[in-house]
């Protein structure tokens, strides 16, 4: 009973913003992580858990039945859910995937503003649990299990300093790494046509072009870097 109530009395601290400078190079920090090419091949296994992650959710709520999520070494991800194959559904289903680094992104910049870095940091273990019970295959396993060690060790051993930092980094990098992905995508799209992207599954179901899929992606993603930005607090 008393680790738990520690818990939560962990989970509820409010914790005071970021010292400006702190905040700046922590950003600088996530920045660099999606700007640099070698940093972000390692780095994009976390926007990909996080895009796969919006599918199986918006898939789950939608009716769908999830079939389990694959993670692989090149980056990319594949989840697997059963249902009609047409509908609102699948329409939701496919536009998680892109939208969903930014949009977590944009809350948890929303649970920072208001000062619940760790509640922020516990929540997202909560989450990559959620996923992993739903893991096919051992690179998805390990990706998993490393990201929430990592996100462990911050929270349960981090000062309150070291976890508003951690989960500035994060927020920051999926925010920033949501709208890369986006234009990834748009770059794949116009050099080698039409694919099986998100994008391209969204022109075949709604008969709306996929470069108008993909566009919506990258302003979704710019928004919430905008709106991110003006809830975000940091002290002088």
């Amino acid at each position: 009973m008393d680790v738990l109530l520690v818990l939560w009395e962990r989970v509820c601290a409010r914790q005071a913003p970021l010292p400006g400078t702190t905040a700046l190079l922590t950003i600088l920090t996530a920045a660099l992580f999606v700007l640099v090419p070698a940093l972000w091949r390692r780095g994009r296994h976390v926007v990909t858990i996080a895009h796969e992650g919006g599918h199986a959710l918006v898939a789950t709520l939608s009716g769908r039945r999830l079939g389990g999520i694959r993670l692989h070494s090149d980056t990319s991800g594949l989840t697997v859910s059963r249902g009609r194959p047409r509908g609102f559904g699948m329409i939701l289903t496919l536009l998680a995937g892109y939208t969903a680094p930014a949009l977590l992104g944009l809350g948890s910049a929303v649970m920072l503003g208001a000062g619940y870095a760790s509640g922020l940091l516990w929540l997202l273990l909560v989450a990559l649990t959620l996923i992993l019970v739903q893991i096919r295959n051992w690179f998805g396993l390990w990706s998993v299990l490393v990201s929430g060690t990592l996100i462990l060790a911050i929270t349960w051993f981090g000062t309150p300093l070291v976890q508003g930092i951690g989960a500035l980094m994060i927020t920051a990098f999926l925010l920033l790494g949501g709208v890369r992905t986006a234009l990834e995508l748009q770059v794949s799209r116009s050099r080698r046509g039409g694919l099986s992207s998100d994008a391209d599954q969204l022109a075949r179901l709604t008969h709306i072009p996929g470069a108008a899929w993909a566009t919506l992606f990258v302003l979704v993603a710019v928004l919430c870097v905008a709106l991110a930005v003006r809830v975000l607090q940091f002290t002088a």
